[in-house]
């Protein structure tokens, strides 16, 4: 560079102005290593610092320091998904009715219980339509007033008895639960946090009736 010239840093996340007079060692802060894009939200995958807002991502201040360069350096964006581990296998353990998030049908570690998968919808072919016609439909279950049963609304779990229900016996989320990059939370209350447990301990938002066999 010309003597005494100011030239700018070519570091990600620098882009400061210097010579080589002030050119010091820790003078240069910025990151070593690229971004990475997902679903909206934007990381450097050197320090994993994040934000959905473009310019407040790109104010976050580097986490490496050292000399200012007219260097580019060779990053490139990072695909959140090529960092995904491939799932190992699990032996499958039974829900525990004592556990709240067996009771609420949400993923649980401690006993490794999945929520019950939907069922795709198949559309009978002509030739099934006369067997379909003639299937009696399923028999409901006949449920006593004084049995107790666990409401599977998000965020209730509680015991109840069919003659105390009513529509406000029941507090719990519509939902539905988010679950992205850390983050856990309910869309009907709009309320985020971290930890599961923080998650789990959020206040429902709706009443209503208690539901043994929601969905």
């Amino acid at each position: 560079m010309e003597k005494g010239a100011a030239v700018r840093c070519q570091r990600i996340g620098c882009d400061a102005m210097f010579t080589d007079a002030d050119n010091l060692d820790g003078s240069c802060r910025y990151h070593d290593s690229g971004p990475i894009f997902h679903d909206g939200m934007k990381e450097w995958s050197c320090c994993k610092q994040k934000s959905h807002d473009f310019s407040l991502f790109l104010a976050i201040p580097g986490c490496k320091t050292g000399k200012h360069t007219l260097e580019k350096p060779v990053t490139k964006a990072v695909s959140a998904s090529s960092r995904k581990p491939t799932p190992s296998p699990v032996q499958n353990k039974p829900t525990d009715v004592n556990c709240s998030r067996c009771r609420q049908g949400f993923f649980c570690s401690d006993h490794n219980a999945q929520p019950k998968p939907s069922n795709p919808v198949v559309l009978p072919t002509s030739v099934e339509n006369d067997q379909v016609k003639n299937t009696p439909p399923p028999v409901k279950k006949i449920v006593g007033l004084d049995e107790p049963q666990i409401c599977r609304n998000k965020g209730c779990g509680k015991t109840f008895k069919e003659k105390d229900n009513h529509e406000t016996a029941c507090e719990y989320h519509p939902g539905p639960a988010i679950f992205h990059d850390r983050i856990r939370g309910w869309k009907c209350c709009d309320v985020h946090v971290k930890e599961f447990d923080e998650f789990m301990d959020i206040p429902p938002c709706t009443k209503g009736w208690h539901n043994a066999d929601a969905v």
